[in-house]
């Protein structure tokens, strides 16, 4: 950034000692109760020639032996202030090339405070002036001269950079109110501002915590900017922060069918948000979407978020299918057992007792949890007719509190049925 810079501000110079020693007709500004009436000049055609041979040896990178030539003719400016300025100006140039950023600076100070170039050169300069000490984080000292310069530069230079440059600088400040009107001037005097502005004014808005004004920012960049995921995204995330759900998932769900979104958290929030807004099915959807296409980790625990939102959208053959993958991902019994409550409730007894099979032999499962997978095998085995292997494992359910009363309603059930049968 730094040798860009120096790149254009080298050529503008030179234009510009073209344009001195051609006689730059002298401009006038009246702002801030300030007037400058510069005297101007212009150079001899002797300094003209060494000037431009400085600058050849410059663009050679031959900082040194122009230095020291650019000292000899300070010396030989003598009382003429004008060519001191010129002069300062061109050894601020070197200095900032030499990374002597201190130094680079004095100089340009010292050509704007001997106040003697034309309008047009001098306000450049302390603009010019402004932006190296921003660029140096020297916030103060650009603030300083920047309100400097809109003091006294004329009307029709103070362009909408210049106060792009402003919130710059007061932002660095954590002049947070300050930048948000200077960034607000800039965007309204162009019709089409850049999207940076925008990010700086967003970001200000951030800072002050205004949350609205952060959704309403975000707006105008969806519009001017449509192919930005980001902005989406935080777009969404702007409207739940203000607790509006609804334009939240509007603005995700759109992202989503736009085919924006390409990142795990992008479709698990889209996800969740579907969740909380009761629509599971739209939220097994987005979520089995990003595992199958590995956008989400397709981890037994994400194949089981899926399959658990099958279940809540009444997708039963979808979630059995999602446990199924989860299962065999899965080194714990839980997921097997979610898969053998749904088989019962089916009445699929012999699909439920593979899967209660699995869900007892991975073990990992708590107390609670081993009551109810031996109380629903008890089932199966029942229905499958295998009376004795149903009784057993109701005995094994009734060791568990939480499974033994209904497991000793099953075995006064079974009791009951073998009395029966013996009739």
């Amino acid at each position: 950034m730094t040798r860009r810079f120096l790149k254009t501000a080298g050529v503008g110079f030179a234009a510009l000692v073209a344009a001195l020693l051609l006689g730059t007709p002298v401009l006038f500004a009246q702002q801030c109760d300030i007037k400058r009436s510069a005297r101007g000049g212009a150079l001899d055609e002797v300094t003209y020639r060494q000037l431009n041979a400085i600058y050849e040896a410059v663009g050679e990178g031959q900082y040194d032996e122009a230095f020291s030539d650019l000292e000899r003719l300070l010396q030989r400016a003598g009382n003429n202030e004008y060519m001191a300025a010129i002069v300062n100006q061109a050894m601020a140039q070197v200095e900032w090339s030499r990374q002597n950023y201190d130094a680079a600076l004095k100089h340009f100070e010292a050509a704007v405070a001997l106040d003697t170039l034309p309008d047009e050169a001098h306000f450049a300069l302390m603009y010019q002036v402004a932006q190296l000490y921003y660029m140096q984080e020297r916030y103060a000292e650009a603030l300083e001269r920047l309100q400097s310069w809109f003091c006294t530069a004329p009307a029709e230079k103070v362009t909408s950079a210049a106060y792009v440059l402003a919130a710059s600088v007061h932002s660095s400040m954590e002049n947070y109110p300050a930048a948000l009107e200077a960034i607000d001037q800039a965007i309204a005097m162009e019709a089409d501002p850049q999207e940076q502005w925008y990010q700086l004014k967003l970001g200000v808005h951030y800072q002050l915590g205004q949350n609205a004004l952060v959704a309403e920012t975000l707006e105008s960049m969806v519009a001017l900017w449509p192919g930005r995921k980001t902005y989406w995204v935080q777009l969404s995330q702007s409207y739940f922060a203000i607790n509006n759900a609804d334009k939240a998932l509007a603005t995700m769900a759109l992202a989503w069918r736009k085919g924006l979104l390409d990142q795990e958290s992008e479709l698990v929030y889209l996800s969740n948000l579907y969740a909380n807004a009761g629509v599971p099915f739209k939220a097994a959807q987005v979520l089995e979407q990003g595992v199958g296409e590995k956008i989400i980790e397709p981890s037994g625990e994400n194949w089981a978020r899926v399959a658990g939102l099958w279940y809540a959208a009444e997708e039963l053959d979808k979630s059995l299918a999602a446990y199924e993958v989860a299962g065999q991902a899965s080194v714990g019994g839980e997921i097997d057992l979610r898969r053998g409550y749904i088989l019962v409730d089916q009445e699929r007894w012999s699909d439920a007792l593979l899967a209660l099979d699995a869900a007892l032999s991975k073990g990992g499962l708590e107390d609670r949890e081993r009551g109810e997978a031996y109380l629903m095998r008890g089932m199966t085995q029942f229905n499958l007719g295998n009376l004795e292997e149903a009784g057993a494992n109701w005995r094994q359910a009734s060791q568990f509190e939480p499974s033994r009363s209904a497991a000793m309603q099953w075995m006064a059930h079974l009791q009951d049925v073998r009395s029966g049968e013996g009739q």
